[in-house]
């Protein structure tokens, strides 16, 4: 039985007191997580005309003392084709973080990465209830998404990307990409959760204000 406040109300069950909530954000979590690290390892093994295999020692060599020169790493390789103009295929070693942003601050983002994980487990087990999959598949997609990354930056120094949408793509009357960025499906992962927290937190609020309105309405 749900304990009742002391106005009456039934206070909502957290998620991180049921145990098929753990198993279902666990369960998603850890599918996504493989799916990410395996399509990494499919992607360094076959996209290139040979195996690309990467030593850790190798990559930190090369960012203390030519980091610009990373992906010298990867043999020369035309990038896979999989839709003309909507996708491609090419390897690329990202010292950074999304985008390729903060290259060279790999242990800043692996403790950044950490803590950022552990506040989404925590909301997820104290700022939702049982019944909110969807939230929950969000945080999953978050969470995973760090994890695959951080497994990367731990194992390798670096983050191993592939995915490369709209190739060759400009913005009228110019030379530049409009995307121009390499990412991965970790990468895929996290802005898939974030939009979907974001969306049920603006539905959330706007459920709130009507029922707000509501009630001045019959008050």
């Amino acid at each position: 039985m749900t304990p009742a406040q002391p106005n009456g109300a039934a206070r909502p069950r957290r998620a991180g007191r049921s145990v098929s909530a753990w198993v279902f954000f666990l369960v998603l979590t850890g599918l996504f997580v493989g799916a990410d690290l395996v399509s990494k390892d499919v992607a360094f093994a076959r996209v290139a005309n040979n195996p690309v295999t990467l030593e850790k020692d190798d990559v930190l060599e090369f960012l203390q003392t030519q980091p610009q020169a990373l992906n010298a790493l990867i043999p020369p390789h035309d990038a896979v084709v999989v839709t003309p103009n909507l996708l491609e295929f090419k390897l690329v070693l990202n010292p950074g973080a999304v985008f390729g942003t903060g290259p060279g601050k790999r242990w800043f983002f692996v403790g950044f990465t950490i803590v950022a994980l552990v506040i989404a487990t925590v909301l997820f087990a104290v700022s939702t209830d049982p019944r909110q999959r969807v939230t929950h598949a969000g945080i999953a997609l978050i969470v995973s998404g760090g994890i695959g990354n951080l497994y990367d930056r731990i194992l390798f120094a670096c983050v191993r990307d592939f995915i490369h949408p709209l190739p060759g793509v400009t913005w009228p009357g110019t030379t530049k990409e409009v995307w121009p960025y390499v990412s991965n499906v970790a990468d895929a992962f996290l802005l898939i959760g974030i939009a979907i927290i974001m969306i049920k937190l603006w539905r959330h609020e706007r459920s709130e204000a009507k029922a707000a309105e509501t009630d001045s309405d019959q008050g």
